[in-house]
């Protein structure tokens, strides 16, 4: 029997052979392993694309951010071509597509996204790219599409962070779909940032090149395609490094232009970097006299008109004003051609123009400086108007039958309902006129029609021409002297009341907005200012003839040089603390006051100008002539309507001196008329000047924030006058004084009122901010 043979290894041959090769067995397990995995990354491109799909549902398309749409808002004058300011969140103006020359929309494209026309709104390998340079080098890359940026502009942020990454591109993608290719375009381009505080390409071209987008050229367009990179480092005007970046830049932005075929080779060769106009982003439109009317303008939007400050700044709206351009540059020149250079410190000059027919204010100067000065010497300050009030007891007087005719006696140092009264210089008139008396502001004959017709009565004629009900000293109780001025207006009010007797009794509210347009030219607001029948046009016209006389012959005859019918008064207040001239031809009136605060800002002092006494008839009617001599140049000349003769005349033609205790009543008929019309061939220039120049330089008005009190009224009584009712509380004097004859040689009654009273008869009134 064969010996036993130990068992065959696994794997060897039976026959000696060699090894047997085992069997494998792993293409299974492979197939299994390989399986995962190409199940795990299906699913995770599934699950990839569900995400996608998911986040691209989950992100919305927000609201524009709250500057995106924001528009200059451009302020006009009267002619609605001079820009006078602009109101605005961000400097920007839209523009259309077809307003944009193909060369400028291919200049940004050369510049920012090449591949604009082809890629979806996105570009996958600039994102990778950038994320790579960020992770690696740790600098920040954009990557961004034009459609990306623009999407970061309109929508969202400047943030930095992969969450506002993360919404940028899908909401890219979705605008994407949304839009067309030109709107997205025409969309970035009145969003992106320029420089210089322009938003937009129109902003852009105006603020380097002083054109309209569509007169951009190719270099221009380049270089502002260039400006995209960073405004501050590619501006030329910043300086040689900056002008040489600029260079290098708008050389590849020309270059890619021909890479892509939007720019022959020939104008490439043309092209280079433009000149560009100096930055005038830091000229203040707000400076000089333009701050007053522009902030006037910006309250009555906000008023009035009810626009909200974002609808004012962020709107593109155009307003037009009612300011006349040459009104108002004659309104500046008159009042520094007319004052002397050097004015003390604390000086204040208020001149105010409305057009009757309308209620648009012409001509505003508030002050010399609104940068200085925030506060409006002619909206916000008060003064006391001393006789430029009387004209309202007239009023009163036609409305109860109360003839010019009507004489009282004009003598000194008369009492008056308890107060003693007296005219400046202590002159006595005899018997006059009502017609007389307005010409020479004479105190006593006013004190006793006030007591006629009733205090009460003369204010209220003040306030149906256009003071309002809360002016301090008008409201209350009413005493004799409120007819001297004891109140306290805004300078705009005294214009208004005389631009009513201007519109023969006709009160139209002021205003300074003539029209609103919206950002895409729709008419929006028309200004209908409230228009009411303050007094009857009889007796307007009877207080117009009167007040004619003032300037024919009496305290504001120095207005003459005007050459055109004119109408107007005289004020002067207690202390010399205020000085005025309100006054009007048929189509424009006007009111000039001078008043002066003390250095602090905290109260009043007496105006000086050189040592004479400043009063009504002096630079205030010369400021009041030469303005409107300029703003009436070139206007056809109008008449007053004819006196009407209302009421009934009483009294007698005595033209006696009276002692100081004649009756205040009038008596029986009178036979007196007033007399003469205006010169038609007035001198054309003075020779002679109100006063020497002053000592003192000014430093500029008070703050807003200080408190300037032009008190003035009526204490004016003898000594040892009788007491007499405040309606504000304080003494109230006002004297008429002589500021030098009248230029050309010609005597001049300067304003001779002298505001009655005796202490505590009138108001405390106040030039306060």
């Amino acid at each position: 029997m064969p010996p036993n043979r130990p068992p065959a290894r696994r794997g060897a041959s039976p026959r000696g052979g060699g090894p047997v090769r085992p069997v494998r067995r792993r293409r299974p397990r492979r197939r299994a392993v390989l399986g995962w995995l190409l199940g795990l990354v299906a699913a995770g491109f599934v699950l990839a694309a569900g995400g996608f799909a998911a986040a691209y549902a989950l992100v919305e398309v927000p609201d524009p951010n709250a500057l995106a749409d924001a528009q200059v808002s451009t302020v006009y004058y009267a002619d609605g071509t001079t820009e006078l300011g602009t109101f605005a969140a961000r400097n920007r103006e839209n523009v259309t597509i077809d307003q944009v020359p193909d060369h400028v929309q291919k200049a940004i494209l050369a510049a920012e996204d090449r591949s604009f026309y082809e890629n979806r709104g996105v570009s996958p390998t600039g994102i990778a790219r950038a994320l790579w340079t960020n992770l690696t080098d740790g600098t920040s890359q954009g990557g961004s599409t034009l459609t990306q940026q623009y999407v970061k502009n309109y929508y969202l942020t400047d943030e930095h962070s992969y969450t506002r990454k993360f919404k940028e591109f899908f909401i890219s993608l979705k605008i994407d779909q949304q839009q067309t290719k030109d709107e997205t375009l025409v969309n970035y381009l009145n969003t992106v940032y320029f420089g210089r505080g322009a938003y937009g390409v129109q902003a852009a071209a105006q603020a380097y090149f002083g054109v309209d987008a569509g007169q951009l050229d190719v270099s221009q367009g380049a270089l502002l395609a260039a400006l995209l990179k960073g405004p501050s480092n590619y501006d030329p005007r910043k300086g040689e490094t900056q002008a040489a970046n600029a260079a290098e830049r708008v050389d590849y932005v020309l270059d890619g232009m021909v890479s892509q075929g939007w720019l022959s080779a020939a104008d490439r060769a043309a092209a280079g970097l433009p000149e560009t106009i100096e930055n005038t982003t830091d000229d203040n439109q707000w400076r000089g006299t333009n701050g007053y009317l522009l902030k006037t303008v910006e309250d009555e939007l906000t008023g009035t008109v009810g626009l909200t400050e974002e609808d004012v700044e962020r709107g593109g709206l155009k307003i037009v004003t009612t300011f006349d351009p040459k009104a108002q540059a004659a309104a500046v020149e008159a009042v520094q051609d007319q004052l002397p250079s050097k004015l003390p410190q604390g000086f204040h000059v208020a001149l105010s123009a409305i057009d009757p027919a309308t209620g648009g204010v012409t001509a505003m100067y508030g002050g010399a400086d609104y940068l200085a000065t925030q506060y409006n010497d002619v909206t916000q300050a008060r003064a006391q108007p001393g006789s430029t009030f009387k004209p309202f007891a007239l009023v009163a007087g036609l409305e109860k039958g109360i003839s010019l005719r009507t004489t009282f006696n004009g003598a000194n140092g008369q009492e008056v309902d308890g107060n003693r009264f007296r005219n400046f210089g202590d002159e006595s008139f005899g018997r006059i006129d009502l017609v007389t008396a307005t010409e020479h502001s004479v105190n006593t004959v006013y004190a006793q029609l006030n007591d006629r017709v009733t205090p009460a009565a003369t204010r209220d004629a003040a306030v149906a021409a256009g003071y309002p009900e809360d002016t301090p000293g008008i409201s209350g109780d009413q005493y004799i002297s409120n007819v001297l001025g004891t109140s306290a207006p805004h300078p705009i009010d005294v214009t208004q009341a005389y631009a009513t007797f201007a519109a023969q009794g006709k009160r139209t509210q002021w205003h300074t907005i003539a029209s609103i347009d919206d950002a895409t030219g729709t008419r929006t607001y028309t200004a209908s200012p409230t228009t009411t029948q303050a007094f009857d046009s009889d007796v307007a016209a009877d207080t117009t003839y009167a007040l004619e006389q003032v300037v024919n012959s009496g305290t504001g005859s120095y207005a003459k040089r005007l050459n055109r019918p004119a109408a107007g008064k005289t004020g002067t207040t207690n202390d010399n603390l205020a000085a005025w001239f309100a006054g009007f031809t048929p189509d424009l009136a006007a009111s000039v006051a001078l008043f002066q605060t003390s250095p602090d800002g905290t109260k009043n002092v007496s105006l000086d100008l050189g040592g004479r006494e400043v009063t009504g008839g002096s630079y205030p009617v010369r400021i009041w002539t030469a303005f409107m001599r300029a703003a009436l140049d070139g206007t056809p000349k109008s008449d007053f309507p004819d006196r009407a003769n209302v009421g009934v005349s009483r009294g007698s033609s005595s033209t006696s001196t009276s002692s100081s205790s004649s009756s205040s009543s009038p008596t029986s008929t009178s036979t007196s008329t007033a007399t003469a019309t205006a010169t038609d061939t007035p001198t054309d220039s003075p020779t002679g000047t109100p006063s020497d120049s002053p000592t003192g330089t000014p430093t500029g008005t008070p703050t807003g924030s200080a408190t300037s009190s032009a008190t003035g009224g009526s204490t004016g009584g003898s000594a040892g006058g009788s007491t007499g009712g405040s309606s504000a509380g304080s003494t109230a004097t006002s004297t008429r004084g002589s500021a030098g004859g009248a230029a050309g040689g010609e005597p001049e009654r300067q304003d001779a009122e002298s505001d009655e009273g005796a202490a505590g008869a009138a108001a405390s009134a106040a030039a306060t901010g």
